[in-house]
């Protein structure tokens, strides 16, 4: 009886946080039936209503919201007692739901995955990249590496490194342009823009010594997508401003040339964050330990020196 009632408060938390059944239940592995059922079972028990739902969204009721606070944390406590008394102390395990910016992912963290796993056999990783900045426990994800100034104050922040970036185009598109000495000359130039996930656009700054430019000019295009924004910079449509990781290869190649390289591009910082209201697991904890270290041990990533 007292571990169904658990797995009933484990599928009450999931659908608060994700405010759907069916959301929750796919989170779970669980039939929508069995998820309804848990929650039926739950509020009989405790003699209240716990959610609203309407056919848009399911929200918690007074009741209920008060339930999900004292719920959520006495399940984080059980799933860090079960680790610390386990058979084997040092072994993190479980299933952790992660979000990153693409570049970080696709350039730094996804091919040092074997590493990982190796170290970590029975962590279960669930990561998402994108540029959106997720809601952490509307969504259910544990912990995000999270790129620009960190606001929210329900996060608890970690700065773990930065994103650099590069000035860059295509041999093709340079043959047939002004000549780009200095960045008084880049509004001669097809500039490429690039809009963040809300509409916002990012307008790069360069700096060289004490004298500081910002890319202001309208661009001739803009893409919200960092691959197409690369693939477009490849294809000679213009100048774009990209992180240096993700440039890197191809500037190995000469498939792209970087631009005005005395003038470096505004970093972006990267920080490891996750919600206060939640005890860091083990199975977390080893990610975002693991995840640090990644970025403190790559020159195109790591904070620089104190």
């Amino acid at each position: 009886m007292a571990f169904d009632r658990l797995e009933a408060m484990r599928a009450f938390c999931r659908i608060v946080e994700l405010g759907s059944f069916t959301r929750a239940a796919d989170a779970l592995g669980l039939a929508k039936t069995t998820v309804s059922g848990q929650i039926l079972g739950l509020e009989s028990l405790l003699g209240v209503k716990l959610l609203h739902r309407t056919t848009r969204r399911v929200t918690p009721t007074t009741d209920g919201a008060a339930y999900y606070e004292r719920a959520r944390a006495l399940l984080d406590d059980i799933d860090e007692l079960e680790a610390a008394v386990a058979q084997n102390r040092t072994v993190a395990r479980g299933r952790v739901r992660v979000e990153m910016p693409s570049p970080v992912g696709i350039c730094l963290v996804i091919p040092a995955l074997p590493d990982f796993a190796a170290r970590h056999p029975e962590v279960r990783l669930d990561i998402g990249c994108s540029e959106r900045v997720v809601d952490l426990v509307q969504e259910g994800v544990d912990c995000a590496l999270r790129g620009g100034p960190v606001t929210d104050p329900d996060l608890v922040c970690r700065p773990v490194g930065l994103m650099r970036f590069c000035l860059c185009a295509a041999p093709s598109y340079l043959r047939d342009s002004a000549p780009l000495l200095t960045p008084d000359d880049l509004p001669q130039q097809r500039f490429l823009g690039f809009t963040f996930p809300g509409g916002k656009p990012m307008t790069p700054s360069l700096e060289c010594g004490e004298r500081r430019y910002s890319i202001d000019q309208t661009p001739v295009m803009r893409f919200n997508h960092g691959g197409s924004y690369l693939t477009a910079a490849l294809a000679g449509l213009g100048v774009v401003c990209v992180p240096r990781a993700e440039a890197r290869p191809h500037l190995d190649t000469g498939a792209l040339v970087e631009l005005l390289p005395d003038w470096t591009p505004g970093s972006m910082p990267i920080s490891l964050v996750y919600p206060q209201t939640r005890h860091l697991s083990p199975r977390v904890r080893a990610f975002a330990d693991w995840a640090a270290a990644l970025m403190a041990g790559d020159p195109l990533w790591r904070l620089p020196a104190a």
